[in-house]
Parts: structure tokens; C-alpha cells; sequence
């Protein structure tokens, strides 16, 4: 479905950006992560320059989140320091991209900071938009395509180790969450050409990367047709053909959800090695009747077969998840039911939020957020309280066990140890020695935090 902006299209002349100077912010998830990296390629191709430095710079984007309100308090605030470096820098140019700019278009222009507003189907346009905020025009595009998937795109990389990288395989989502902007700020679900990632894929490993993660909003309702049905490129078949792309590639992906994890994946997570052993579940509530209320589409009955069915085809699989506390009309019993599910399921960890209503959200439109900020922070309180006690316990039962882990870096507390992670996503800290990011290394768990594994050298791991 596509949605026109209020305001005018400009003509906007050719684009030649050489000389300016491009810093990116990036808030929300991993999927605004890899967006930022297209907007840095698109950026490049028409000319500008990447900066890490705010002063440095001739344009300012902040590719922003709508999916809880402080992350976009969290913009607000920061579109205020952008307003100071306006009044240092004249001529400079704000831009506000992604869910908040599709969202709150009128909002941020009225703002007085914002020359421009992008939304996450409009990438390809920032150059002209750029263009058409420097001679004066509002360069607006919040489009929403059926068919945008920036597949011919090769993003350029803004991590800082070369170790690991996302993959986007698809945009948007079909899903209509209660609770959830998703829908409104990315469009409609659509998957991106299989033969696309796979050559996104090989570039990387060509660039001496070592773990990708797949990314979509739903990444097992991945489907690109074929010629004929059994030619139809599922999420499982993806999956597997990434991982025979170098069997040294460790394969990751997110987000998962609950009504489509079918056995197919887990098989093919069971069969391929460098596939890691850790699916992101995520639940929200444990209650049926939140469940019901939340449009999630399956009951807490059919979430724990599969988590039962992970733990029966992958023995040693990590589940993690995501927790709502205090959804419109939750009850106290309603919490208890998610306290007696996470023990149920027994988190390796868990995202855990307060409810935060969203606008023109089904909740925001049909139900009171009638649960008090002091309940909703209690009942968060109980989660997290609880979460931390399941990730304790889980990390305890790794100690003494010995890991194969793939360092990305040196650890934030010493620069003579190394942190990575486990192909169950646990981050380990193990002293760096010899090795460096990029390496993969046997670590014997000697102690653990809730958070993290510590570790002694048992050796190089070769791969």
C-alpha cells in the first residue's frame, strides 16, 4: 500500500555531492542498523563523504524508531543539540529518517531543526531531498512501497570490527500486533530476491567477515516464489543455502515469529553446523487472554509445543525472547501467567519493556491504557527480576563446558582480553593472548555473570 505525502513533489536537479560531508545516527533495531548502512551506500554512490565526527559535517541524518515512545523522546532531545550545531554551522542540513519520519512528518518539519524527512521506502531520494533542503524546499518523501527492498543495494559497512554483519532479507510486515507501528511505518511484507542476499552474502565473506545475521520483521514468513511450488524459496531453504555458502560462515537470524516457526527451520538449524544453536522466540505476554487481545495468533498452548519441539530436534538451543509488562487491561493474574511461562520456558535472556502505548496502533484506537505506570514498573520489576535468575542459572550450567567463540573485539574493560560469542549468542570475555577479532577460539567457561561467560584459552579453533 502506498502512502502520498501532504506535500508537494519538487523538481529537484541532478545531484553531485562531492565536498559534503554525511554523519548518520542510527536509534532502534538492528533492522534501522542495516538500513543506515544503505543510506551510507546510496549517500556514497551520489558523491558524499561519511564522518564519525557531528562537527564535521555538512548533513545530519537520524535514522530513527517508533516502535517505543523513548526511543523517540530520545531523537526529540537530540534534535535539540542538532539545533546548536545548526547556529555554529550555517547551511547545515538536518534530515529525520526511517519509523519517526513516517510517523510524525508534519510534527518534525514544524520543529524548526528538520530540512527533511525520509521514510524507510524513500532512501533512494535523499540525494535529491538533499538537495531540495539546500536551496530551501522541504524535501519530504513518505512513501510506503509493495515492492522496495533496496536488493540491488551493497550497503556499506559502519561497524567497527569486520567481524559481523546484518542481512536484510525482507521489508515490513503483515502482521497487525495490537500493540505494534510496525505495520504503518514499513509497509507491507515483501521478500527480497534470494539470488541478492546470496551475493550480498558472498561479498561479505570476500571481505573477510565471519558471521552474517538474516534480518526481517518475521523472517520465517520469508517467501520468494518460484517457476513452480517446489521451487518456492521458504525461510528454511534460505537459511540453508546461506550456510553451504562457506561452512566456516557462522549464520544467524531475527526476528522469529511464534505461528510460523515450522519444524523445516529447525531441521535445517539441527543439520548445518555453522547455523547457530539460537532462535529469538518472542511471547510478550503469557496470558491467553492478553495474547488473544494482543493479535498475536497463537495461544500460550501452541507457543510452548514450540518451544518443546526446539528443545526435542536441537537439544542445545538457546531461546531467547521478548516480555510486554502491563498491556491495556492486564491483571495481576494475567502477569502471573508470563512469571509462570518464563519458568516454563526457561530464557536463556529476554527483552523486557513497560507497555508503551503507540498511535493509530489497534490498542491506541480500541483499548484504555488503563494499567498504572506504577503497576506496569512493578510488574517490569518482577520480570527482570526473574529473567535475571533463569540467565543466571543458564550461564551457570555452562561453566566447566568449553565453547567454540568468535571474537569481535577487545572487551570494553581491558584491552588484554577479547569478548565474542557462542553459537547460542552468549557473550563470553577470555584473555586475548595471540588472537583477534575475527578468529574463532576454544574457551573453557570458568565463571559466568548473569550477562556474560568468563573463560580460559583451551585453543585455536580451526574452521
Amino acid at each position: 500500500m502506498e502512502k502520498e505525502t501532504n506535500y508537494a513533489r519538487f523538481n529537484a536537479p541532478a545531484v553531485d555531492g562531492r565536498g559534503q560531508r554525511l554523519y548518520i545516527e542510527t536509534y532502534g533495531c538492528q533492522m534501522n542498523v542495516n538500513d543506515s548502512e544503505v543510506v551510507a551506500a546510496i549517500m556514497q554512490q551520489a558523491g558524499f563523504t561519511m564522518t564519525d565526527q557531528m562537527a564535521e559535517a555538512d548533513i545530519i541524518f537520524a535514522n530513527t524508531c517508533s516502535v517505543r515512545d523513548n526511543a523517540e523522546q530520545r531523537v526529540w532531545g537530540r534534535l535539540d543539540l542538532f539545533r546548536q550545531q545548526k547556529q555554529r554551522t550555517p547551511g547545515l542540513i538536518v534530515g529525520v529518517l526511517g519509523c519517526m519520519a513516517e510517523r510524525l512528518k508534519e510534527q518534525l518539519l514544524e520543529n524548526g531543526t528538520v530540512d527533511l524527512v525520509a521514510g524507510p521506502d524513500a532512501y533512494r531520494a535523499l540525494p535529491q531531498l538533499v538537495s531540495a533542503a539546500g536551496s530551501g524546499q522541504r524535501g519530504v518523501n513518505t512513501l510506503l512501497s509493495r515492492e522496495e527492498t533496496y536488493a540491488d543495494i551493497s550497503p556499506v559497512r559502519m561497524d567497527k570490527n569486520g567481524v559481523t554483519a546484518f542481512v536484510s532479507i525482507m521489508r515490513g510486515c503483515n502482521n497487525a500486533c495490537a500493540y505494534c507501528v510496525v505495520p504503518y511505518t514499513r509497509g507491507a511484507e515483501r521478500s527480497r530476491p534470494s539470488q541478492t542476499i546470496l551475493r550480498e552474502v558472498r561479498m561479505l565473506l570476500e571481505n573477510g567477515y565471519r558471521e552474517v545475521t538474516l534480518l526481517g520483521q518475521n523472517v520465517n514468513s520469508y517467501c520468494e516464489p518460484g517457476a513452480a511450488e517446489s521451487q518456492t524459496v521458504t525461510f528454511a531453504r534460505l537459511l540453508e543455502r546461506v550456510a553451504l555458502e562457506d561452512p566456516s560462515l557462522r549464520v544467524r537470524f531475527s526476528t522469529s515469529h511464534p505461528k510460523d516457526m515450522h519444524n523445516d527451520v529447525l531441521y535445517t538449524i539441527a543439520m548445518y553446523p555453522n547455523i547457530c544453536n539460537h532462535i529469538h522466540l518472542p511471547v510478550q505476554s503469557g496470558s491467553n487472554r492478553m495474547l488473544e487481545k494482543m493479535r498475536r495468533g497463537y495461544s500460550r498452548e501452541h507457543y510452548m509445543e514450540r518451544i518443546a519441539k526446539i528443545r526435542e530436534i536441537i537439544p542445545e538451543c538457546a531461546v531467547t525472547t521478548d516480555l510486554i509488562a502491563g498491556f491495556c487491561g492486564e491483571t495481576d493474574d494475567d502477569h502471573a501467567q508470563t512469571l509462570s511461562l518464563m519458568r516454563e520456558a526457561a530464557y536463556d535472556a529476554a527483552f523486557m519493556f513497560r507497555y508503551s502505548e503507540r498511535p493509530d496502533t489497534k490498542a491506541a484506537r480500541h483499548y484504555p491504557d488503563d494499567v498504572s505506570a506504577d503497576v506496569k514498573t512493578r510488574r517490569l520489576n518482577e520480570i527482570i527480576a526473574l529473567q535475571n535468575q533463569l540467565s543466571l542459572a543458564s550461564n551457570r550450567r555452562d561453566v566447566g563446558k568449553t565453547f567454540t567463540v568468535l571474537a569481535e573485539g577487545n572487551s570494553k574493560r581491558s584491552d588484554a582480553f577479547l569478548f565474542g560469542r557462542t553459537s547460542h549468542s552468549k557473550v563470553v570475555v577470555f584473555p586475548k593472548a595471540e588472537f583477534k577479532a575475527g578468529d574463532y577460539v576454544a574457551v573453557k567457561i570458568t565463571s559466568c555473570t548473569s550477562a556474560t561467560l568468563i573463560g580460559e584459552l583451551a585453543g585455536m579453533k580451526n574452521v
